[in-house]
């Protein structure tokens, strides 16, 4: 193998993901990947390890990802859509590891690591949050609280994990971009004033 612990990593999240991190077993993994177990341990001391790796590294490429799609775009809805975008694009090219992310986190043991964890979901969601109160202060969005905006759009996004199947019937990014245009447009489908009287 070129990279021994990358491929160590994309096996265990896979593993991860289908049976649960408790379930789980070194055995298990290194049998996955024809690999002893003692090679394992040449890379990671542990399953722990390997789990909070996992989480570390896919925070930090959702973080990489929605910040590089952002840069440089002056408008604020444009930069939501590419934010949303790009989560989305991230979530699916990386499915296993972004569904062991999701759920583990309360399963960090290493205080320092859970530290730079939560520090990447904040930088994350502050990205979007920033986007949000650009969006405000320049009269394109209606006053809205920018963390609630900002929970809710990672609801949507990060819990399309549960459902979301790369041969569906839409990509990540169009499912994507129709949470943006039902955030933008609502549900409605005339303003109330516009619409008939009952």
């Amino acid at each position: 193998m070129a990279d021994p612990r990358a491929e160590i990593l994309r096996a265990a999240a896979r593993l991860f993901a289908e049976k649960g991190y408790a379930a789980s077993s070194l055995n298990e993994l290194a049998a996955a990947m024809n690999y002893s177990k003692g090679a394992i341990y040449n890379y990671f001391s542990s399953k722990q390890e390997i789990y909070d790796a996992i989480i570390i590294l896919s925070l930090t490429g959702l973080h990489d990802a929605s910040a590089a799609a952002v840069a440089g775009v002056g408008d604020p809805a444009e930069r939501l859509k590419r934010f949303m975008m790009a989560h989305a694009r991230f979530l699916a090219d990386h499915h296993d590891s972004f569904v062991t992310m999701l759920v583990g986190f309360s399963g960090m043991a290493d205080v320092a690591l859970k530290q730079d964890a939560l520090a990447l979901r904040d930088a994350h969601e502050g990205l979007l949050r920033a986007v949000v109160a650009d969006g405000v202060a320049a009269g394109l969005f209606r006053e809205v609280d920018p963390a609630v905006v900002g929970r809710a759009v990672l609801s949507l996004l990060s819990w399309m994990a549960r459902w979301f199947r790369a041969d569906g019937a839409k990509s990540a990014e169009e499912i994507a971009l129709d949470y943006y245009d039902l955030l933008l447009r609502g549900l409605l489908s005339r303003a109330p004033d516009e619409r008939p009287a009952p």
